[in-house]
């Protein structure tokens, strides 16, 4: 240790003052002040402790000094802090990795080491203000050291300079402008732009990259970042030579409907028999037959309008026959099997493939008659709050047989096509349960069903008439359930009176139990938050948007095909809601390329594809400056 001469304590508070500088340069703009009051009383400590008069003013003039270098550190520190912020510095993980391994060599080239003689110590002193022993020293107050915090907060709180290559993991309030210029360029299913760059946004980039004959890593770096960017940035259109995932699901759709001939042409591969098949198929659907897949040939793949290259309407053929036969065992076929491809036949293959999850477009196609062949294939059966054409079917069965009236044949499954359906299975010897299944269909469509009595018949009328006014049956609530009642016999203003209180009671019944389906669907769309988004998934543990809502609302008992977010822009057989004012819990709400369903409260659930998940989020501008239009599943 060196002794305490006049000379050494003189270099010990001058390091002191170093080593305070040095700190303050690296420490925070709050700590500064408080780290020179401490070295300032540690001065005082040791001249008192030494007794040492001689050097009083000299130390204490090293105080003073030790301030002025702590203010010319503040200035320094501050300085670089703002010309690390005004600077458009960038930064990727080896900038990161290597800033942290020569961390301490920089603090040590910041922090100066002067050779301090005593004459220039002493030559400094005399520079210096005058310090008397019995000056105090101030030190910051409470106010000062909080807006020392608040700058020191605003500076940490401000966003870092965007990345220069985009990977997955970053956070960057630029990603959403990334991501919503690939979903305009067909790139990514439209949802609600965020923040993170994950896998899904790095597998569109990736595509991306394939369609401008770039470096195909999913990599957003300068030269992707610039041509994303460009005017000249080139629509998603999938063509010759191409490989990926989303080749293969347009080869598999292209299977589906008889373009491609055989499920081993489903390779990921863009090739010279997948281009024909392209072609062929545009050239149907009356499409400019360039043998590219862009956003336009994609939507009609998954249209019910698109012309398969398989049986068509009208044909007759043993393969028709045959299909025909199984969809009468499974009591999809209402009329006898003939053969030939009609109206019947396509209402019952679009039911069948609605109940088997298949995509609904009303073709015999490859993957509905393996299905249809195999022992897993599901049967109809219809039931309370079922609705379409296969409803309105069995209703026109039931009105032949004289167990409903014509007024009710609506294509709404309600409890007076219920009651009927019963009254049908009583008198033919059947279990009255209200549904019709396999068996029910078949003595139905059989030509030996027993048709109801006269007496049977009148009641079912007057039945019906009264019951013309529930909505669980027609949809919308009528004032002729009055009327209908008077003709059975009893008096008008009993009938009348009988009918308003049971109009009264099935209202309120429906009210409860519209309240009841609409929050069972919410629970599952909430049960499923936070599950994967995987494009053209339906479930149950991964999903697209339309997937999921088709998903939900199956399992709730709401017999709905599977639309894409296009197919729901059109939909008859729900109540049209114009406004997102309007939307209520329960509404499923279709925007531009995208669908969810509303929650209540402002809130939504959807499967976003942005952030890569099933979400519960509020209904924001985005979904305001997109909105198409809401359908209303329980009213």
């Amino acid at each position: 240790m060196l002794p305490f001469t006049r000379k050494n304590r003189l270099r010990i508070a001058v390091a002191g003052v170093v080593v305070g500088l040095g700190s303050s340069v690296v420490a925070p703009n709050y700590l500064i002040n408080a780290n020179t009051v401490e070295a300032s009383k540690k001065v005082a400590i040791i001249s008192q402790q030494h007794d040492v008069a001689e050097d009083d003013n000299t130390l204490l003039s090293m105080a003073s000094f030790n301030f002025d270098l702590s203010n010319l550190s503040e200035n320094i520190n501050n300085n670089l802090l703002r010309e690390s912020v005004n600077n458009d510095i960038t930064y990727n993980a080896s900038d990161d990795t290597e800033a942290s391994d020569t961390g301490s060599d920089i603090d040590e080239s910041l922090t100066p080491t002067p050779d301090v003689s005593e004459e220039d110590a002493t030559a400094e002193t005399t520079e210096t203000t005058e310090t008397t022993e019995n000056e105090e020293v101030t030190e910051p107050t409470d106010e000062q050291n909080d807006g020392a915090e608040d700058a020191e907060s605003e500076i940490v709180e401000e966003e870092e300079p965007a990345p220069k290559f985009y990977t997955i993991g970053v956070r960057h309030s630029t990603v959403a402008a990334i991501q919503e210029r690939l979903m305009d360029l067909g790139f990514m299913e439209y949802a609600e732009p965020t923040e993170y760059y994950g896998s899904i946004t790095s597998d569109a980039v990736m595509m991306f990259q394939r369609q401008q004959d770039l470096k195909q890593d999913g990599i957003l770096g300068p030269e992707t970042y610039e041509t994303l960017l460009s005017d000249n940035a080139k629509h998603y259109a999938a063509k010759l030579g191409m490989d990926g995932a989303d080749i293969k699901r347009i080869q598999q759709r292209l299977y589906e409907m008889g373009y491609l001939a055989s499920a081993d042409m489903v390779t990921g591969h863009f090739g010279d028999v997948t281009e024909a098949a392209v072609k062929k198929m545009q050239e149907n659907n009356g499409l400019s037959a360039d043998g590219k897949v862009g956003v336009q040939t994609v939507e009609l793949l998954y249209s019910e309008e698109a012309k398969p290259n398989l049986i068509v309407y009208g044909e007759k053929s043993d393969i028709v026959l045959n299909a025909q036969k199984r969809l009468k065992e499974l009591g999809y076929l209402t009329t006898t099997p003939d053969g030939t491809y009609g109206n019947d036949t396509s209402i019952a293959v679009k039911q069948f493939q609605s109940r088997n999850d298949l995509i609904v477009d009303g073709f015999l196609g490859p993957s509905t008659r393996a299905i249809l062949e195999s022992s897993s294939a599901v049967p109809n059966g219809l039931m309370l709050g079922d609705n379409g054409d296969a409803v309105k079917r069995v209703q026109e069965l039931l009105n032949k047989y004289g167990y409903l009236s014509a007024s009710n044949m609506t294509g709404y499954f309600g409890e007076v096509t219920e009651d009927a359906v019963k009254a049908f299975q009583k008198n033919n010897g059947l279990t009255a349960d209200g549904n019709v299944g396999v068996m029910t269909m078949n003595k139905l469509t059989s030509g030996d069903a027993i048709k109801a009595s006269s007496s049977s018949s009148g009641s079912s009328s007057s039945s019906n008439g009264s019951s013309s006014s529930n909505s669980s049956n027609s949809g919308s609530n009528s004032s002729n359930s009055g009327s209908s009642s008077s003709n059975s016999g009893s008096s008008s203003s009993n009938n009348n009176s009988s009918s308003s209180g049971s109009s009264s009671n099935s209202s309120n019944n429906s009210s409860s139990s519209n309240n009841s389906s609409v929050s069972e669907l919410i629970s599952v769309a909430k049960s499923k938050v936070g599950k994967p988004y995987v494009l053209g998934a339906k479930g149950p543990n991964a999903f697209d948007c339309s997937g999921f809502v088709y998903w939900c609302l199956n399992q709730i008992g709401v017999k709905q095909s599977y639309l894409t977010s296009s197919g729901w822009r059109n939909v008859s057989k729900y109540k049209r809601i114009s406004s997102l004012s309007d939307v209520r819990a329960g509404d499923i709400i279709v925007v531009k390329g995208h669908v969810g369903i509303a929650a209540g409260n402002g809130m939504v659930i959807d499967a976003s594809s942005s952030e890569g998940r099933i979400v519960y989020r509020s209904i924001n501008s985005w979904w305001s400056s997109r909105f198409i239009v809401a359908w209303r599943i329980f009213d």
